[in-house]
């Protein structure tokens, strides 16, 4: 192999562990803003609550979009490694553990707001 295919070979690698911290910092955040929302939510009535729900909720939306291009980044860059016969650049199974774990997540608020 080339120096020059070994320096592409470490940026995508690099890449990839880039992204994945990336991914799980936001899976952190969902995580503790979750936390806070069963912890405040109670203790927030009539509108004030409502809209913070609202807040919340919209927020965690825009995550899970962020959490989804971000494993579709990490999926190509593994997929670029495999096209060039080299071995998987990432634990896909970490990877989706939190994917699966975010995606339980949202449900959960999704499934709390849908009677409301």
């Amino acid at each position: 192999m080339s120096g020059m295919q070994r320096a592409e070979e470490q940026a995508t690698r690099n890449g990839i562990q880039a992204l994945e911290m990336a991914f799980s910092a936001v899976q952190s955040r969902r995580q503790e803003v979750e936390n806070t929302k069963h912890g405040l939510v109670s203790a927030l009535q009539g509108s004030d609550g409502r809209a913070y729900q609202r807040l919340l909720d919209s927020w965690d939306e825009h995550a899970e979009i962020i959490s989804v291009n971000l494993q579709a980044m990490i999926d190509q860059l593994n997929q670029t490694l495999r096209d060039q016969g080299l071995t998987q650049g990432a634990s896909n199974e970490a990877i989706n553990e939190a994917y699966n774990q975010s995606q339980t997540i949202f449900d959960n608020l999704m499934g709390s707001t849908a009677g409301k």
